[in-house]
């Protein structure tokens, strides 16, 4: 995978430079620039592809979380901050991960790995449609999960949990978003509250699916594009 341009956002001088020294010490990162406030990064950002950025949260004028909340950034942030108390509002707003300083360079390097596994898995979607994993952010981390492994997802409002071989993680999603994302021809709806792996099926007996030891729902609404979904690998006299 190509590198990650980089910039450090902080107010703080000290900050700015043990940023600098940790990220100097990752090859896979490029720092691309240092600035003390968000109206200097806003103006790098216009003109300069950015990959990830260091983002302090207390700063004069906005913070930021407010940054983040106005602009609707994109780009892949981590999140340096003294203050634990905005980690939810960080995950709430999709951050990759929160340092809490001060921070020893292996928990900066945890981090960025983590921001170089979510970009190669947006890439590989990108070339080849489909990644064969995904990734969910869960409480305070960010879960990485095997499509394949993936049994079933219920929603739960804007929250979804997902049945896998092994887990049950609850993720910070709408199953809409989810389904969205995951293979169409794989995965489909068999409730509103229920999207299930077609793979991972193990009978279907009129209104309801097995799966392993899990019974599921089957809704009049869903039913007739379950049995053409299944009828496609029916196999006939």
């Amino acid at each position: 995978m190509k590198n990650l341009s980089c910039i450090i956002v902080d107010d703080e001088p000290g900050a700015r430079k043990i940023l600098q020294e940790f990220a100097a010490k990752v090859p896979f990162l490029e720092l691309k620039g240092k600035f003390e406030n968000i109206a200097k990064a806003e103006t790098h950002l216009k003109s300069n592809k950015t990959d990830l950025i260091f983002l302090d949260i207390e700063m004069p004028k906005m913070s930021g979380l407010d940054f983040l909340r106005k602009f609707e950034i994109k780009t892949m942030v981590i999140l340096t901050t003294a203050f634990p108390q905005y980690a939810l509002q960080g995950y709430e707003l999709n951050i990759i991960d929160y340092l809490l300083k001060p921070f020893a360079f292996e928990r900066f390097l945890k981090a960025v790995q983590k921001a170089k596994e979510y970009a190669e898995a947006k890439d590989a979607t990108t070339r080849d449609g489909v990644a064969p994993f995904i990734f969910v952010r869960s409480e305070k981390r960010i879960e990485k999960i095997e499509i394949n492994d993936i049994l079933y997802v219920e929603g739960l409002g804007n929250y979804v949990t997902i049945i896998t071989d092994e887990k049950k993680i609850i993720a910070y999603l709408t199953l809409k978003s989810l389904e969205n994302q995951l293979p169409a021809n794989h995965f489909i709806k068999t409730h509103h509250s229920y999207l299930v792996n077609c793979s991972r099926i193990s009978f279907i007996e009129v209104d309801e699916i097995k799966i392993q030891n899990y019974v599921l729902p089957i809704s009049r609404k869903y039913k007739d594009a379950l049995m053409l979904l299944v009828g496609e690998r029916l196999l006939k006299r």
